[in-house]
């Protein structure tokens, strides 16, 4: 198909956004926001997935169970190391852009799909959103950081969950573009609760009552590529299972990373089993006593859900959890005062994100 042009400042076609998703936490916000983009008349969001996550268990299924739109382009991108995948998702977006025209690429989080979407979009003059922008862990190890600080730089409209990540730009040198919109996670985990309510059975799958178990989940490269790191972790959590027995939904990559370091997944107090949907996964947090995780999205949907958790890293980049007391550093010996956390639960953000959107894209803005 040939090129479209774009459309003259007089022209009554919709608002044409590019959505660029690949991962489970990615899937959690579209959730939201497709939704409320839905809502209006004349904005079309053009989904694409570029498959970094494939399987039913890590993908499909989030968009089954949340009736999220069917991506118009699966581009089928997964594993490699993060330069090539990123260059082959690069190559594809490029021609999704070419021939859609969109008037903006929204990006979500600090994916390699994130980079890829948000490169693309530099590279053909197309303003770039990103959701979850000015997040910081200080971490340069770690490839999300990376990714977070160079899709900030590339961004025209920079949506942060916070005024600290708004701070965190502002000290980038970073001022135009910048918005405090709230945490999009908030929507999705409050649209979820009544769903998975209705149709998880998870707990009666797995013989557990409530609050007698922990959840634990870890995926991160810095904590898989070194086998003794794994060690040390898997070691720390068959302790914290002595007194609190731990579900572990394995990610293929950390089931992948246990069998190569010899390192068994399952012990007395650990119970291994596949990655879950997303209704079922909230269903599992929201009934635990604690959460242990190096994942971001379940360091908040903890916090969303009362849960008090325990982060199998250094950092985080969700520093207000610590701060408040809900969540702790796994080398902490204890968690702060407990507070709540009134910035994190701002109400309606995906209709927040979606009127910005047309206000700020829309042709008759060029008039």
């Amino acid at each position: 198909m040939s090129q479209l042009q774009a459309p003259s400042a007089k022209s009554k076609s919709p608002v044409r956004i590019v959505t660029v998703v690949g991962a489970r936490p990615q899937f959690v916000k579209a959730f939201a926001l497709s939704t409320a983009l839905r809502r209006y008349r004349d904005v079309e969001e053009i989904l694409v997935h570029t498959g970094q996550h494939f399987n039913w268990n890590m993908s499909d299924v989030f968009f089954a169970e949340l009736g999220i739109q069917s991506p118009k382009y699966n581009l089928g991108i997964h594993g490699g190391g993060h330069a090539a995948m990123t260059g082959q998702m690069l190559g594809s977006l490029e021609r999704i852009i070419l021939e859609e025209n969109p008037a903006a690429i929204l990006v979500y989080g600090d994916t390699n799909s994130t980079l890829a979407g948000a490169l693309a979009g530099a590279k053909c003059r197309v303003p770039v959103v990103h959701v979850e922008a000015g997040l910081r862990s200080y971490n340069r190890r770690m490839p999300e950081e990376v990714n977070r600080v160079v899709v900030d730089h590339l961004s025209t409209l920079m949506l942060c969950p916070t005024k600290r990540a708004a701070d965190n730009l502002g000290r980038e040198g970073i001022a135009a573009g910048v918005r405090i919109v709230g945490d999009l996670m908030f929507d999705s985990v409050s649209r979820a609760r009544s769903l998975a309510a209705a149709h998880s059975r998870v707990l009666e799958r797995l013989g557990l009552a409530k609050q007698a178990y922990g959840v634990a989940t870890f995926h991160r490269e810095e904590n898989l590529e070194d086998p003794g790191r794994l060690d040390r972790i898997v070691s720390y959590l068959r302790e914290q299972s002595r007194s609190t027995p731990l579900i572990l939904p394995l990610h293929p990559r950390t089931r992948n990373a246990m069998q190569v370091a010899g390192i068994a997944a399952e012990s007395e107090g650990i119970r291994a089993i596949e990655p879950l949907g997303y209704l079922d996964m909230h269903q599992l947090i929201s009934s635990a006593a604690i959460v242990l995780t190096d994942s971001g999205g379940l360091q908040r949907e903890a916090y969303f859900h009362r849960v008090p958790c325990v982060t199998l890293r250094e950092e985080t980049e969700w520093v207000e959890t610590v701060e408040n007391g809900w969540n702790r550093l796994w080398t902490m010996p204890d968690y702060a005062p407990r507070r709540p956390i009134v910035e994190y639960e701002m109400p309606d953000v995906g209709d927040r994100i979606a009127q910005l959107l047309v206000d700020e894209f829309s042709p008759s803005r060029a008039n």
